[in-house]
């Protein structure tokens, strides 16, 4: 059989004996949708807003309005969402002052290219778009003590508006539970400081910091906690398809609208736990396979479907490499998963260094498995850095994988790692 997984803007295929493949493993909220209807799927969600007055109320009296939108490394259909966005806000109350700020959390600024790209430029060119810079000590606020202890700082454009609202996308988040809602304000326009206290070593391993949960979880706890402290007024979430296309969308209280939408990508995604000798995954393709950061997510999908010492075999382009020096300094430097694990569990929640927390979830993946990461766009010698093996392609990874597995070892296909829930 031909199978086939997303990867970078097209698609990594090979060649596999069927009788090998236990199954595929894929979200059940897939059907496709013209642009058209994604808009009023939108538009609908912002008329009946789920225990809120209609944005075009609460903005009514606010003359100046922030409003945070997702950055590159974020499948955000911004050029359906804002616009309809900007319509509603301006619907009831033309005068007022909007910027907009990109959450970027602790990743890198975007370029203006990829602004152009994600919002149109007519958009571009006519609306104020700021870029958060969670470095620039100059450009936050503190606003108070997070529940777990550490200081909270947001950008100071905080304090700025009178009507602070967000849009994002909603999907499963494999140590926050999920992203939206309340993601937007941490880490998405937080302080480096408030980042890395949020993302510690011990949040990090609690049980509760997993995929599809948010009950108990103390990352999500602290997130939930900072939007309120912001003052997050008004969220407009979507649910996305493999296309990329919005499914489903959510407006309203940043609590109550967020749930809803989670509980919809539960029922969409959720699937029950089977391992395999062997699992296939990917990010979904452009723009989440950018890196080898962001790949993470895949692994960690993938984790709870690979048995013990078995082979992850993930298919991301990493076309920008690394996505984090401090990330990929901590597998140079310590050589393997387990001693990168032992270092970071070491370091108290004030001592976080950058991007520990994806260094942590990959050391604990590839201690339960072997992970090769398929790509023909990234430094082979960049991914052996990490302790990875590289194939250049799929076929070269499966003969890879039945090397160490045997050639009638088992197959799951789960072609979006990011994207699923285990039950």
């Amino acid at each position: 059989m031909r199978i086939s997984i997303p990867y970078y803007k097209g698609v990594m295929e090979a060649d596999l004996d069927a009788g090998r493949v236990l199954g595929a493993v894929k979200a059940r909220h897939q059907e496709q949708r013209t642009e058209e209807q994604q808009r009023q799927i939108v538009a609908e969600a912002l008329r009946e807003p789920i225990e809120s007055p209609r944005l075009r109320e609460l903005a009514a009296d606010k003359q100046r309005v922030l409003v945070i939108t997702s950055d590159h490394t974020r499948p955000m259909p911004s050029a359906i969402t804002l616009p309809l966005l900007l319509d509603e806000i301006r619907a009831g109350n033309p005068q007022a002052e909007i910027k907009i700020i990109v959450a970027t959390g602790f990743h890198r600024s975007m370029t203006e290219a990829e602004m152009r790209q994600r919002f149109g430029d007519a958009l571009f060119e006519r609306e104020t778009i700021l870029v958060h810079d969670s470095r620039d000590d100059a450009g936050l606020t503190r606003y108070g003590t997070l529940p777990s202890g550490g200081e909270l700082w947001l950008n100071s454009l905080v304090s700025w508006a009178d009507l602070l609202v967000s849009e994002g996308f909603i999907e499963p988040h494999f140590f926050a539970g999920y992203s939206g809602g309340r993601k937007s304000v941490l880490p998405g326009i937080s302080g480096q400081a408030t980042v890395f206290y949020n993302h510690n070593a011990r949040f990090l391993a609690d049980e509760h910091s997993r995929v599809g949960v948010l009950e108990e979880n103390p990352i999500h706890r602290d997130m939930e906690y900072a939007a309120e402290r912001a003052g997050l007024a008004f969220i407009l979430n979507v649910c996305l398809n493999e296309q990329k296309q919005i499914t489903y969308a959510v407006a309203g209280d940043r609590t109550a609208a967020h749930r809803k939408g989670c509980e919809f990508v539960r029922r969409s995604t959720g699937a029950k736990t089977r391992t395999a000798d062997i699992v296939i995954t990917g990010n979904g393709g452009y723009p989440l396979d950018l890196n080898i950061y962001q790949s993470v997510k895949c692994m960690s999908g993938a984790e709870a479907f690979v048995r013990k010492d078995g082979v992850i075999i993930a298919c991301c382009s990493c076309v920008d490499g690394h996505g984090s020096q401090g990330f990929y300094d901590l597998f140079k430097t310590h050589g393997s998963p387990r001693r990168v694990m032992g270092a970071i569990l070491e370091k108290a929640p004030e001592d976080t260094m950058a991007d520990q927390w994806q260094a942590q979830v990959m050391a604990r993946v590839m201690q339960k498995a072997t992970v090769i990461l398929v790509t023909d766009q990234c430094d082979p010698a960049l991914i052996e850095d990490f302790g990875l093996l590289h194939a250049s392609d799929l076929q070269s990874a499966l003969a890879l994988a039945d090397q160490r597995m045997g050639r009638e070892s088992s197959v799951l296909l789960l072609p979006n790692g990011v994207e699923i829930i285990p039950l």
